[in-house]
């Protein structure tokens, strides 16, 4: 098992370009190269070097273009998640790979099946970041004329993971025996049908795979909604929140312990990674710059478009220099509570116009922004981690490769010559690195209890 003074370093990308909405438009930022392998390797390659700990490609299964500005200004395309992940699984060899997948437009069968077969082909490095997805140009993809109440989208994704995690579980480990003298290719009294009739779902099992190197590959849940709270504290080993703050992060994991003890887990069984943007440079001058640079690319409308999005409302018809109007209530909102309440959080903590609030949530989100020099950067990281308010960070960098590459050559020395973050990969598994328990199997501890 991992000690914990190790932070965990997670290098996710959203946008292919960078994590700002409108990343694409930097000079620096790549063209049509997103869409070959080569680039993705290159970005491997450096958090390899850097001995980040995962790699996170998140998803989505339609474009944004429902409001004015989108396939415009911010189609936002993408390779497809499980393809990119095994070419990138080819090129690699010690980093983890989390990939996304949707519980309400995929079936368990297939998410538990793919999910499997990447970890075999990355010798264990496998992770499933469990979505229920909240754009109605998703559901119109997929027979609907829009998403499912966020309720139900949570009902399901529990019982979605439960059946996920009894597929990996129907080969107890030992089960393939592929034993040419006896002829036996299996034992079947170590294969099991789930034979799982639930409210959402009907699997007969089982996989048509043995069970994962890692039992389990790692689950990652990153919604911050109460049920998204509750979700990753029944199922998840990982989870990406966000907080601005040490207090913050401090009453979160709180919360979240509180959470883990009502599902008969451990505050050790969940780590908690906070979305942070770095910005590096050789001087805070020059991170202001940056950082500055990357807004003036903004179009105003990406933003008020964006902020119509979360919100379900129409701002482009409001003052863009005046207030946020009022907004819906998170009960009975059917799209994303987690950003509604970002939204509804930020503009009356700072007061912001709607011109302002909706550029300050396109870069990224209001994740905490940690600007400065490798030095001043490396201080936040080992403030909130040593306090205990992040076991790592989610590190989501405004332009790609470029932020990547100044994060993993300046500040994670610095980050290991302090001691919080390991020199070298640890042996094993992603889950052994992570110092994650190896789920037992729940067929084969039935069985021992019988």
């Amino acid at each position: 098992m991992a000690a914990r003074n190790s932070m965990i370093l997670s290098a996710f990308f959203f946008n292919p370009q960078g994590d700002h909405r409108v990343a694409w438009r930097h000079p620096d930022a790549p063209g049509a190269d997103i869409l070959d392998l080569a680039y993705y390797r290159r970005l491997c390659e450096t958090a390899e070097r850097a001995k980040m700990d995962v790699l996170f490609v998140a998803d989505e299964v339609a474009i944004w273009d429902q409001l004015p500005s989108g396939i415009a200004h911010y189609a936002n395309v993408r390779l497809e998640m499980f393809t990119l992940l095994s070419a990138l699984a080819a090129v690699t060899s010690e980093i983890g790979l989390i990939g996304t997948a949707s519980t309400t437009y995929n079936e368990p069968f297939h998410i538990a099946r793919k999910f499997a077969s990447l970890d075999f082909i990355s010798h264990g490095r496998s992770s499933w970041n469990i979505v229920t997805s909240a754009m109605d140009e998703e559901a119109l993809n997929f027979g609907r004329d829009s998403q499912l109440e966020h309720a139900k989208r949570y009902l399901r994704a529990h019982e979605s993971v439960e059946v996920v995690k009894a597929l990996w579980d129907s080969w107890e480990d030992g089960a393939l025996l592929i034993d040419k003298e006896t002829g036996f290719f299996a034992d079947p009294a170590k294969v099991h049908h789930l034979d799982h009739v639930g409210e959402h779902y009907k699997v007969r099992g089982p996989l048509n795979l043995p069970r994962p190197p890692q039992g389990h590959p790692v689950l990652v849940q990153a919604g911050s909604s109460n049920d998204g709270k509750n979700l990753a504290a029944k199922h998840a080993d990982l989870h990406f929140a966000i907080v601005r703050s040490v207090e913050e992060g401090l009453r979160y994991r709180a919360d979240m312990n509180e959470r883990l003890a009502r599902f008969g887990r451990s505050p050790e069984d969940l780590r908690i990674l906070p979305g942070i943007q770095p910005v590096v440079a050789d001087s805070a001058d020059e991170a202001a710059e940056k950082a500055e640079s990357m807004q003036g690319l903004l179009l105003d409308k990406v933003g008020v478009d964006l902020l119509s999005y979360w919100t379900r409302m129409d701002l482009s018809k409001y003052p863009l220099d005046g207030p946020m109007p009022e907004l819906p209530d998170e009960t009975g909102f059917n799209s994303g509570h987690t950003h509604l309440r970002l939204v509804r959080e930020t503009a009356a903590r700072e007061q912001l116009s709607i011109r302002e609030l909706g550029r300050k949530m396109a870069n990224t989100g209001a994740v905490a922004t940690v600007a400065g020099t490798p030095k001043d950067v490396a201080d936040r990281l080992e403030e909130w981690f040593t306090a205990g308010a992040a076991d790592g960070y989610n590190l989501m960098f405004p332009l790609l490769p470029e932020g990547l590459e100044s994060f993993a050559t300046k500040v994670v020395p610095e980050l290991q010559r302090r001691g919080v973050f390991h020199r070298e990969y640890g042996q094993g598994t992603l889950r052994d690195r992570l110092g994650l328990k190896r789920p037992p199997n729940r067929f084969a501890t039935e069985g021992s209890a019988a």
